[in-house]
C-alpha cells in the first residue's frame, strides 16, 4: 500500500515513520524545504526517544522518503494523511489554514479512488467541510474522507503508534473502512483494539479524550491546594485514589498545571466548538481556569520559598513541558522562566533536550550542560520537569554549588523528609 503524509512534523513524521515501519511504502510531504533538507540528512528536527532510528532503518530500506513537492505525492498514494499544525487562534479555535491548503492540492491532484484521512486534531465538522470541497469538483464516489485521531504521547510516541491502547477510524464509506483494515492489519493482528465509528465521533473522541486527561490534572491540583491548607498529603491521596479502578493512577500527578501541544489547544478548541453549538461545558472551562491559576500559584510558592525574587539567582531545573521531549509549548517551565526574569530575578536553567528551543523564545535566558552548572552561585533550585535525572542528584555536591540550600519542588520528586536530613528546605506541592 502506497501512502503519503502531508506535514513532517511532530504527528506526521512519526507517523510516517511507523507507517513505514510496518511495510507500507510511505512518502512525507512538507513546504518547508529546510526541514526536509535536515530529513534527507539524517537529522530529526524533534527530539522523540527511539524515532531517530526508525526514520534512519526505513529509510535505508526504500521504505520511507521526504519531498518538498506535495502535489506530486499526492496522485500515487492510496491514502492520504493530512498531519498539518493546527495551532491556536486568539479565540481558541483551531487555525485549519493548512488543512484547507493540503486539500486544495489533493483536488488538484486526485487520481481515481483515493482515501483522505485527517490526521490532525481538528474540529468536530472538519471531515464534512473535505468532503463538501471536493465533492465540487469530483465525483463522491471518487474518494472517502475518514477521521483517524492520533494518540501520541510526547516522549512515548513511537510505542504509542506502533503498540496503541485502541485505534480510532471514522468513516461511513465501506470501501474506505476495509482500506483502513488493511492498513493497521498489523497492528490489529496483535490484538490492539479497532474502533469503526462515525466520522463526527471520531473527531470528537480526540477532544473529549484530551479534555477528560486535563481534568484530571486540574482535579488534583485542586486537591492539592485543599490538602496543603488541611494538613494531608496529596501524593496519598492520589495513591489512594488511583487504586480505585474505576478513576485509574494515570494524570493523576500534580504539578505547575499541564502545558504542550494539546491539552491546552484541545481543551480550548473544543470550548470553541461547544460556543458555535450554543452548549455549556462548565466541567471543561472549570479544568481550564483551574490550570491557569496552578501557575499563579506554584509563582506565589515560589515567592513565599525565596522572599523577595528581585534581584535572586534562581536555579531552574527543567524548560519542556514534560520529560523525554524538547517541546516547549505552553510549558508551565516557561512561564514560570518568563514570570521569574520579568520580576527582575537571574535564571539559570538546564534542560536535557530543550534548552535550545527555550533560548530561542527566552533569550536572556541563560542555559547550562548540567543541572549543577545550573545551581551555581544560585540562591536556590527549582524544580519544573519531571526528568529522570533530576531524581537522583548528588546533594552534598548541589549544597556546594548553592548559596542556599532551598528546593521548590514543584513536580514531588523528592521525599521531604529525605531532603531536611540532607540539610535542604524543600517547598512541594500539596504536602505539609
Amino acid at each position: 500500500m502506497r501512502v503519503t503524509v502531508v506535514g513532517t512534523g511532530y504527528v506526521g513524521l512519526v507517523s510516517g515513520a511507523c507507517l513505514a515501519h510496518f511495510g507500507l511504502d510511505v512518502t512525507c510531504a512538507d513546504v518547508d524545504k529546510g526541514k526536509i533538507d535536515k530529513l534527507k540528512k539524517g537529522i530529526i528536527p524533534i527530539y522523540e526517544p527511539g524515532l531517530e532510528e526508525v526514520v534512519h532503518r526505513n529509510v535505508q530500506a526504500g521504505r520511507l522518503r521526504f519531498t518538498t513537492d506535495v502535489a506530486a505525492s499526492m496522485p500515487p498514494a492510496e491514502v492520504v494523511f493530512l498531519a498539518v499544525g493546527t495551532p491556536p487562534l486568539p479565540d481558541g479555535s483551531a487555525d485549519m489554514r493548512h488543512i484547507f491548503d493540503a486539500v486544495t492540492i489533493f483536488s488538484e491532484n486526485h487520481r481515481g479512488y483515493q482515501v483522505v484521512v485527517t490526521k490532525s486534531t481538528v474540529p468536530v465538522g472538519t471531515g464534512a467541510r473535505i468532503e463538501a470541497i471536493l465533492s465540487e469538483k469530483h465525483p463522491r464516489e471518487s474518494f472517502a474522507v475518514v477521521s483517524n485521531p492520533e494518540f501520541l504521547r510526547e516522549g512515548s510516541a513511537v510505542m504509542d503508534f506502533m503498540k496503541p491502547e485502541r485505534i480510532v477510524v471514522g468513516c461511513d464509506d465501506p470501501k474506505a473502512q476495509e482500506i483502513m483494515r488493511r492498513l493497521y492489519k498489523l497492528q490489529t493482528d496483535q490484538n490492539v483494539q479497532l474502533l469503526m465509528t462515525g466520522r463526527v465521533s471520531a473527531e470528537l473522541i480526540k477532544y473529549a479524550s484530551n479534555a477528560f486527561l486535563a481534568t484530571k490534572i486540574s482535579f488534583i491540583n485542586e486537591i492539592s491546594r485543599l490538602c496543603e491548607e488541611v494538613g494531608a498529603d496529596v501524593m496519598d491521596v492520589s495513591r489512594g485514589m488511583g487504586m480505585d479502578t474505576r478513576i485509574g493512577p494515570r494524570f493523576l500527578h500534580p504539578g505547575p498545571g499541564y502545558g504542550g501541544s494539546c491539552f491546552p489547544k484541545d481543551t480550548r478548541a473544543l470550548l470553541d466548538v461547544a460556543r458555535v453549538h450554543k452548549v455549556g461545558l462548565r466541567v471543561v472551562e472549570a479544568a481550564v481556569a483551574a490550570n491557569d491559576d496552578q501557575i499563579q500559584r506554584s509563582l506565589n510558592k515560589i515567592q513565599r520559598a525565596f522572599g523577595e525574587v528581585k534581584g535572586k539567582t534562581v536555579a531552574l531545573l527543567g524548560l519542556a513541558f514534560k520529560s523525554d521531549t524538547d517541546d516547549i509549548r505552553e510549558s508551565p517551565a516557561m512561564k514560570i522562566a518568563a514570570a521569574l526574569l520579568d520580576a527582575g530575578a537571574k535564571v539559570r536553567a538546564h534542560d536535557p533536550a530543550a534548552s535550545a528551543n527555550a533560548m530561542r523564545e527566552l533569550p536572556q535566558l541563560k542555559t547550562f550542560g548540567d543541572p549543577y552548572e545550573a545551581a551555581k552561585g544560585a540562591d536556590g533550585i527549582i524544580v519544573a520537569t519531571e526528568w529522570n535525572e533530576f531524581k537522583k542528584l548528588d546533594w552534598p555536591r548541589m549544597k556546594e554549588c548553592l548559596k542556599a540550600p532551598l528546593v521548590v519542588d514543584l513536580r514531588n520528586l523528592y521525599d521531604i523528609r529525605e531532603m531536611a536530613e540532607a540539610g535542604f528546605s524543600c517547598f512541594s506541592v500539596g504536602r505539609p
